[in-house]
C-alpha cells in the first residue's frame, strides 16, 4: 500500500528524487511543518503546491511518492491537486463578472467567486437569456444588425430553441477587426509559429493587422474562383496558412469542409461527396519527423473538384498539378485580376446568424460520418465556453496541436480570435523534444492536449529540462485522462490545473468542464460548462436526483446556444431526440456517455453508452476497469477492457486488451493474476479476468478513440470458435 507522508524519512526523499542530502534535508522539514499545522490530505497538498516545494526538474518518481503518499488514506473522495485562491478567483474572467453582477444578480447570497460558482452556475442554466446578454460584451462579436432578443422559445419543434434571431454578422470578420474589449490592437500578435527543423530559429510571427490584410488577400481569390455559399474543404496540416483559408472562405460567404490531413482517399470521397464540396485546399506533401509524406496523390484521387495545392517547403509546389488544380501561387494571381487590385480592402459578405460556416464531421466508425453543420452560433458558444472555463485573455498564448479536420482545430482557432489571445502553431509532429522547445520559446500559457500524446512525452522523457513554467492552464479532451500521466503534465508548471473538456462536434462545445473557480481532481470534471443542465438517467431511463452520487448516462437540456439543429446526411431528431425521457416539460438531449457523479460532486467520464459491460449482474464500464489495469504492472503502456458474451453461454466475460511498453516483457498468465488482483481490491470482488490479450495496437477511429467495438466483435469470434471445436 506505501507509506502515508507522515512515514517518509529524509532518506526516501533523497532516493525518489534524487536530490543532494542537504535537498532531501529542506524538504523534509517544510513537510514536517505542513504536517504539524495541516491534518487532512487535501490541506497539506495544498501547501506543498502553493509553497512550490516540488519543483518541475524534481524526477516524477518524487512527485509520486509524495502525491501518493499524502493522499495514501483517502479513498471516499477523489484526490484534488489544484485549489484556486481567492485572489486569482477574482481575476478570472468568470470571477470578473461575478463579481461586477453576481451582488445584482443573486442578491444577499452572492459572496465571492468560489463560494457562489454553483449559484452563479444554476443562475445560467435558468437564465440563460441573461448570461448570453453579458458573455457576448466580453467577446470579439460586433453585428452588423443586432439580435432582436436572445432565445426565442416560441417553435416547439425547435427543441434548442431560436438564439440572436435576426442578427446578421461575419464571424471572422469579428476574428480579424481590432476591438476595446477584449483588447486586442492591430499591433497585437495574431498568430506565433515555427516550422519543424527549424527549432533554434527565431519563432516567426504575425499581427492582427498583417493577418486581416492576408486573409482578405486571399478571399479576394476565392471571390474570383468560387461562388458565395459555396462548400469549400481544407485537407492539410494546421499551418498559418490553413488558419487563413479557413479565415478567408468564412469572411467570403462560403463554407469550410473540415476534413483531416491523415485520411485515406475513400474518407476524403465522402466527406467531398457529403459537403458537395466545389474546391479543396491542401498541400504537395505533409512534412513531419524530417520526413515528407504525399497528401495532394491522394487528394486527388478522392477529388474531382478543382484543387489548390500549396507547397509545403519554399514557393513552389514539388508536384505535377492536374490540369484543372491550382498552385497556391497561381490561386493568389487570380486575386490581383478582380475588384481593384490596388486596395487591400475586401467587403465581408455579411449573414443570417444561422447561416453555416464550417461542415465537420463526427469520428463514424460504421457507414458515413455524421456532417454537422456549424452555423455563426458556433464559433461563438465555443469561444464563450473555452472564455469561461479556460479563462482565455488577451496576451494568452494558446497552442493545442491539431487539425481544422477535428472540432478542436476551427474551436481552438475562435478561442483565440475572439478572446484576444494569440495562436501559437508548430508546423511539424507534436510528439517529440522538438515540439517541446516551441512550447517553451514561444512563450505558450495554455497548452492542449489529448492524453495519448502527454503519455507518450511521459514515456519517452522527451521533455526533460525544458522550462514549460509560463503555462498557467493546461487543457485535455478526446479521451479519458489518466491520473499519473495527468501528475507528470501539471507538475511541469508548478502544477498548474489541467481543464478537462468532454462535449462533442455537435455541441459546438464541451457540456461538462474544469473550471477556473473550483478545486480540480486528475481525470475529472468539476462542473456542467456554463449555461448547460444535465441529469443521469439510470437504466429505465429515470433521472437521479441532482445531488446523488450515481452512475447512468447523461441527459443533456435541450436550450443550448451553437448546439446542432440539422444534419446533412442523417435524421438530426432521431439521432439526438428520438426516445429520450421528457424532463420539466422538456425532451432532453442525447449525448451517449456513461458518466459517474462521485460523492463530492465531481463527474467521470466511463465510456460511451456502447462501451459498457455486465459482469456478474453488475453494470461497469470499460474505461473503470482500464483505470485499475493501467497500474497493475509498470510493464503496460494501455489496456482497452471489453465484456464479451457468446449466445446461449452464460455471463459476459471480461477481457483485456494490453499494449506493451517499448522493451518490457510479460505473459498474458502472469497479467491476467495481476489484473484479476487489482480489480478485486480495487473496484469489485465478484469480477474477474477471464482472458489477457497482448496486441501491438489498438484499432482506433481516425481522431484516436479506441475501437472497443471493433475487439469485442473479434474476440467474440474467437471466443465462439474456441467454444464450437
Amino acid at each position: 500500500m506505501g507509506k502515508s507522508v507522515g512515514e517518509l524519512g529524509v532518506e526516501e526523499l533523497v532516493n525518489a528524487g534524487g536530490l543532494r542530502v542537504e535537498e532531501g534535508n529542506e524538504l523534509y522539514h517544510a513537510l514536517r511543518d505542513i504536517l504539524s499545522e495541516f491534518q487532512s490530505p487535501s490541506h497539506i497538498w495544498r501547501q506543498i503546491v502553493t509553497r512550490r516545494l516540488l519543483k518541475p526538474s524534481y524526477p516524477h518518481s518524487l512527485h509520486q511518492l509524495l502525491y501518493y503518499s499524502v493522499y495514501h488514506s483517502q479513498h471516499s473522495s477523489l484526490p484534488l491537486y489544484c485549489f484556486p485562491s481567492l485572489d486569482q478567483s477574482k481575476r478570472s474572467n468568470l470571477g470578473r463578472l461575478m463579481e461586477k453582477h453576481g451582488p445584482e444578480l443573486l442578491g444577499p447570497s452572492y459572496k465571492d467567486p468560489i463560494t457562489s460558482y454553483p449559484l452563479f452556475h444554476k443562475f445560467s442554466v435558468q437564465h440563460p437569456q441573461l448570461y448570453w446578454s453579458l458573455v457576448l460584451k466580453e467577446l470579439s462579436v460586433s453585428f452588423v444588425e443586432p439580435p432582436k432578443c436572445i432565445l426565442d422559445t416560441s417553435d416547439p419543434s425547435k427543441h434548442g430553441g431560436t438564439w440572436l434571431p435576426g442578427s446578421v454578422l461575419n464571424i471572422a470578420d469579428c476574428c480579424l477587426q481590432p476591438s476595446s474589449h477584449p483588447h486586442k490592437t492591430d499591433d497585437t500578435l495574431a498568430i506565433v509559429w515555427r516550422d519543424e527543423g527549424f527549432d533554434d530559429s527565431e519563432v516567426n510571427h504575425i499581427t492582427l493587422k498583417q493577418l486581416r490584410h492576408q486573409v482578405m488577400l486571399v478571399a479576394k481569390a476565392i471571390d474570383a474562383t468560387f461562388s458565395r455559399g459555396d462548400a469549400i474543404a481544407i485537407d492539410m496540416q494546421m499551418t498559418a496558412n490553413a488558419v487563413i483559408i479557413y479565415l478567408a472562405i468564412v469572411l467570403a460567404g462560403c463554407a469550410v469542409v473540415s476534413i483531416a490531413d491523415s485520411f485515406a482517399p475513400k474518407e476524403i470521397a465522402t466527406r467531398l461527396r457529403v459537403s458537395k464540396a466545389k474546391g479543396i485546399f491542401t498541400q504537395d506533401f505533409i512534412a513531419r519527423g524530417g520526413r515528407k509524406f504525399p497528401l495532394y496523390s491522394r487528394v486527388i484521387e478522392a477529388a474531382t473538384c478543382k484543387v489548390i495545392v500549396l507547397p509545403v517547403m519554399g514557393e513552389d509546389v514539388g508536384v505535377q498539378l492536374r490540369e484543372q488544380d491550382l498552385s497556391w501561387k497561381g490561386f493568389l494571381s487570380s486575386a490581383n485580376q478582380t475588384q481593384n487590385p490596388r486596395s487591400d480592402h475586401y467587403s465581408p459578405s455579411y449573414q443570417s446568424v444561422d447561416s453555416v460556416t464550417n461542415i465537420l464531421f463526427s469520428s463514424g466508425t460504421t457507414g458515413d460520418p455524421k456532417a454537422i453543420p456549424w452555423t455563426q452560433l458556433a464559433p461563438i458558444r465555443s469561444a464563450a465556453d473555452g472564455w469561461a472555463a479556460i479563462d482565455i485573455k488577451p496576451g494568452d498564448v494558446y497552442c493545442w496541436p491539431t487539425n481544422l479536420g477535428w472540432v478542436i482545430g476551427p474551436t481552438v482557432l475562435y478561442h483565440c480570435f475572439l478572446t484576444g489571445a494569440t495562436l501559437a502553431l508548430y508546423h511539424g509532429s507534436p510528439q517529440g523534444r522538438d515540439f517541446g522547445k516551441f512550447v517553451q520559446d514561444a512563450g505558450v500559457t495554455i497548452l492542449g492536449t489529448v492524453p495519448s500524446l502527454v503519455k507518450a512525452w511521459k514515456s519517452t522523457q522527451c521533455m526533460e529540462g525544458l522550462d514549460w513554467t509560463k503555462i498557467k492552464t493546461f487543457c485535455s479532451s478526446g479521451e479519458t485522462s489518466n491520473v499519473d500521466d495527468d501528475l507528470w503534465l501539471s507538475s511541469k508548471a508548478y502544477y498548474s490545473p489541467i481543464v478537462e473538456l468532454c462535449g462533442g462536434t455537435e455541441l459546438a462545445s464541451s457540456y461538462i468542464a474544469g473550471s477556473p473557480l473550483q478545486p480540480q481532481a486528475f481525470g475529472a470534471f468539476s462542473t456542467a460548462s456554463m449555461t448547460t443542465g444535465f441529469v443521469i438517467l439510470d437504466e429505465n431511463g429515470v433521472p437521479y436526483p441532482d445531488d446523488v452520487a450515481c452512475v447512468g448516462e447523461v441527459g443533456l437540456f435541450p436550450l443550448s446556444l451553437g448546439a446542432s439543429d440539422r444534419l446533412l446526411n442523417a435524421d438530426h431528431e432521431k439521432v439526438y431526440f428520438k426516445g429520450m425521457p421528457i424532463y420539466k416539460e422538456k425532451i432532453l438531449r442525447r449525448h451517449g456517455d456513461i458518466i459517474k457523479r462521485t460523492v463530492d460532486g465531481y463527474i467521470v467520464v466511463q465510456g460511451r453508452a456502447d462501451d459498457t459491460m455486465n459482469l456478474g449482474g453488475i453494470k461497469t464500464s470499460s474505461v473503470e476497469i482500464e483505470r485499475v489495469c493501467d497500474g497493475a504492472d509498470e510493464c503496460i503502456l494501455e489496456t482497452a477492457a471489453v465484456g464479451v458474451a457468446i449466445a446461449n453461454r452464460g455471463p459476459e466475460q471480461l477481457v483485456i486488451f494490453v499494449v506493451l511498453k517499448e522493451g518490457y516483457n510479460s505473459s498474458a498468465e502472469t497479467l491476467k493474476m495481476k489484473f484479476t488482483k487489482a480489480i478485486q481490491s480495487n473496484l469489485n470482488p465478484l469480477f474477474k479476468v477471464s482472458l489477457v490479450k497482448i496486441v501491438p495496437d489498438f484499432p482506433r477511429t481516425s481522431s484516436n478513440k479506441i475501437l472497443r467495438r471493433v475487439m469485442r466483435d473479434q474476440m467474440k469470434l474467437q471466443l465462439s470458435v474456441q467454444s464450437r471445436l
